[in-house]
C-alpha cells in the first residue's frame, strides 16, 4: 500500500498545484507498490502517469500555439483592430532599468499557472506614461509577439461618441471581448478616457464613461493583458493609478540608447569611423522613434547615391530635417 507520507507529499503537491511533482510522487508510489508484489497496480499507476504527462504535452503545445486570429464583428469591429506582430522585446533598444521590468512581465505571464498554483496573479494592468516615440506602443506589439497571442487596438475615435451612454456601453463590448479572446488589449492615448474626472468641462458623460472603466478594469479578471499609454499622465485621474498592476514610465533616450538605435539601424552599412558621439550630441531631445528615422533617412541617401558608406554629415542633415519636423 502507498505510505502515509506519500499520501500526504501527494495531497501537498496537488493544493501548491505542482503536478510535476505530484505525478514524480506517484511513480514513487508504482515503485513501492512492485516491491510490495502488487505487479498490476503498478503498471496502472505507471500507464496514468503516462497518460497524464502526455495530455499535459498536448496542452502545453495548444498554450504555446498562437491564438487563433478573429476579425472583430459587429460593434465591435468599429472598436478594435487586431493583427499578429513579430516584435520581440530583443529588438528594441532599452535602459536596463526597462528592460528588466518588460521582462519580468513576460516572465510573470508566461508561468503565470506557478502563481496562481500559490494563490498569487500576473502582473497583466500595465500603464505605459511618456512623451511621444519613446517605444510605447512598439511595448504593446513586443508583448503581444512575445506572448504568442494577438494585439487589440483599441479605436478610441469610434469608442468616444456625442451620445449620452453609448460610450460606456461600446466599452463593456471591449472588456466583454477581452474575456472571450485572450490579447493584448492596448488604449493609446489613454487621457481621452481617464482624464481627472473633476477638470472635464463636459463632466457628465465623460465622467461616467471613466467610472465605467475603473468598474470594468478592477472586475476584469481575464487572462490577455490590459496595456494603457498616454503622453499626459498629469491629466489623470489619481484613481486609475491604483487599478494598474505596473506603472512604467517611458523617456528620451539617453546618450547610450541614442547611440546603439543608430547603430542598429546602420548596421548593414559601412560606418567605420563615424563620429557616433558627434551625431548622438546632434540628435539631443529627439524620441527613439525620431532617432531611428533619422537613421534611416542617412540610410537612403547612401543608398541613392550608391554608396555602403554612412558619414556624419548624413546623419547630421537628417537629424536636422526630424528637428525641424517636430517643431
Amino acid at each position: 500500500m502507498t505510505t502515509a507520507q506519500q499520501l500526504i507529499a501527494l495531497l501537498k503537491s496537488h493544493v501548491e498545484g505542482d503536478d510535476e511533482q505530484f505525478l514524480t510522487i506517484a511513480l514513487q508510489a508504482a515503485a513501492n507498490e512492485a516491491r510490495r508484489g502488487h505487479g498490476n497496480v503498478a503498471v496502472q499507476l505507471r500507464e496514468l502517469v503516462d497518460e497524464a504527462r502526455a495530455g499535459k504535452n498536448r496542452d502545453r503545445a495548444r498554450k504555446n500555439a498562437p491564438v487563433p486570429l478573429t476579425q472583430p464583428r459587429g460593434d465591435l469591429a468599429g472598436l478594435v483592430t487586431v493583427r499578429y506582430t513579430d516584435i520581440r522585446i530583443a529588438s528594441m533598444v532599452l535602459p536596463p532599468g526597462l528592460d528588466d521590468r518588460l521582462k519580468r512581465v513576460i516572465r510573470e505571464q508566461r508561468q503565470q499557472h506557478k502563481l496562481r498554483g500559490h494563490g498569487l496573479t500576473p502582473r497583466r494592468k500595465l500603464l505605459l506614461i511618456g512623451p511621444p516615440g519613446s517605444g510605447k506602443t512598439m511595448t504593446a506589439a513586443a508583448l503581444a509577439g512575445e506572448l504568442h497571442i494577438p494585439l487589440f487596438t483599441v479605436q478610441l475615435d469610434g469608442l468616444m461618441t456625442k451620445f449620452m451612454g453609448e460610450t460606456a456601453s461600446k466599452l463593456r463590448l471591449v472588456f466583454t471581448a477581452m474575456a472571450e479572446t485572450k490579447g493584448v488589449y492596448f488604449f493609446d492615448e489613454f487621457d481621452a478616457i481617464g482624464a481627472k474626472r473633476a477638470e472635464r468641462n463636459d463632466v457628465g458623460e465623460i465622467r461616467r464613461v471613466l467610472n465605467s472603466f475603473l468598474q470594468f478594469l478592477e472586475e476584469d479578471e481575464s487572462e490577455g493583458l490590459v496595456v494603457a499609454a498616454t503622453n499626459h499622465p498629469e491629466l489623470l485621474d489619481p484613481a486609475l493609478f491604483r487599478r494598474f498592476d505596473d506603472v512604467i514610465e517611458y523617456a528620451l533616450p539617453t546618450n547610450e540608447v541614442a547611440e546603439k538605435i543608430l547603430r542598429a539601424r546602420l548596421s548593414t552599412f559601412d560606418t567605420k569611423g563615424l563620429d557616433w558621439t558627434a551625431a548622438v550630441t546632434e540628435g539631443a531631445g529627439l524620441s527613439q522613434a525620431e532617432m531611428s528615422r533619422a537613421a534611416a533617412d542617412a540610410a537612403k541617401l547612401a543608398v541613392l547615391d550608391d554608396r555602403k558608406r554612412i558619414t556624419l554629415d548624413d546623419l547630421v542633415t537628417t537629424i536636422a530635417e526630424r528637428k525641424g519636423a517636430t517643431l
